[in-house]
């Protein structure tokens, strides 16, 4: 049986399609493509109920403040039957004499991330709908909604008290094909999200040299030690990450095939460029791209390069051998 999306997150999916359309979409159009309907379709709902469900679902849009237009026909507007429907970006836009720094910005997407929907009043709500137009990409979280990115990860937390006191940490590290965790020891200098993944950029101890680190590939706790190390070389540590991230990005991309009009589409489409074949995606971590397009399904086609390739085959096989075996269980 597909997976239930909850409410919040199929209200995301359907704000960030329809904000990301001139021309609208149909109703037709938003059961088929929209994860959260889309999954419901699959597992053999009826359509009357998916359409009441976005019936549903665009009203308490509405009610939230979101301008949910509806187009009717080019030629006689009146008639609805083949009605379209999209948020006008133009909407959310802020005043035009309203800046915000780099760094402004960043502080702003990460509330947005952390908040939560009883945590702010409904003018907040809407303030944070209208910094989405300042060029935050449409698939980071509205406030409120389930959020791609966190501050969940179990070594969050540690991570940032070490980070605050200057004091080194300790941590069982997984990489991707090792068949068991390596100690490292660092000391932290600053914690960044980059597509959508929390890692943590340090100095590591043993060899002296700057090192980053996917938060959720450390096994176990963090173990925040007494040996401290001079705060100020924290100073434009998080700067200097994301510079490291952006580099490898520039130096990594995959050449992919995406059905049009889908999810993977849509929230791939927001960070590529257009290729003779397809779309090119750029990458800093290979494996974590294997994961994100294995969970698009049939949406997406690894045409380059081979090992991507290979690592989302063998994610999808391994997802049906499991589903296999769940099914000679019952």
């Amino acid at each position: 049986m597909a997976a239930r999306i909850p409410a919040e997150e199929r209200l995301t999916n359907l704000v960030v399609a329809l904000m990301a359309t001139e021309i609208g979409l149909t109703k037709q159009q938003i059961l088929d493509n929209v994860s959260g309907y889309r999954q419901r379709a699959d597992a053999g709902a009826r359509s009357d109920a998916l359409e009441k469900m976005f019936e549903r679902d665009k009203d308490e849009l509405r009610t939230l403040g979101v301008p949910v237009e509806t187009l009717g026909d080019q030629s006689d507007p009146n008639d609805l039957r083949e009605a379209r429907y999209r948020i006008p970006q133009a909407e959310y836009d802020l005043p035009g004499d309203i800046e915000f720094t780099p760094a402004e910005l960043a502080v702003l997407r990460l509330a947005g991330s952390v908040w939560s929907a009883e945590s702010a009043s409904g003018d907040a709500q809407a303030g944070v709908r209208k910094i989405r137009a300042l060029g935050i990409d449409g698939d980071e979280p509205i406030i409120g909604f389930a959020p791609r990115i966190t501050a969940r990860d179990g070594a969050f937390p540690a991570m940032q008290e070490a980070i605050e006191k200057s004091r080194v940490v300790v941590f069982d590290y997984l990489k991707p094909g090792e068949n068991a965790p390596r100690r490292r020891s660092i000391r932290p200098l600053a914690l960044v999200d980059y597509e959508a993944r929390w890692h943590v950029f340090g100095v590591d101890v043993d060899i002296e040299e700057d090192r980053m680190f996917l938060l959720s590939r450390i096994v176990g706790t963090v173990k925040t030690t007494t040996t401290a190390f001079d705060p100020s070389l924290r100073d434009g540590a998080g700067e200097r990450a994301l510079a490291g991230l952006e580099a490898v990005a520039a130096e990594n991309s995959a050449l992919l095939e995406v059905t049009p009009g889908t999810e993977a589409s849509l929230r791939l489409g927001r960070r590529a460029t257009a290729a003779a074949q397809g779309i090119r995606v750029p990458f800093v971590d290979l494996h974590i791209l294997a994961d994100e397009l294995a969970s698009y399904g049939p949406e997406v086609r690894v045409v380059e390069p081979v090992a991507l390739r290979e690592a989302v085959v063998a994610r999808l096989i391994a997802v049906v051998e499991a589903n296999t075996d769940a099914g000679k269980r019952r």
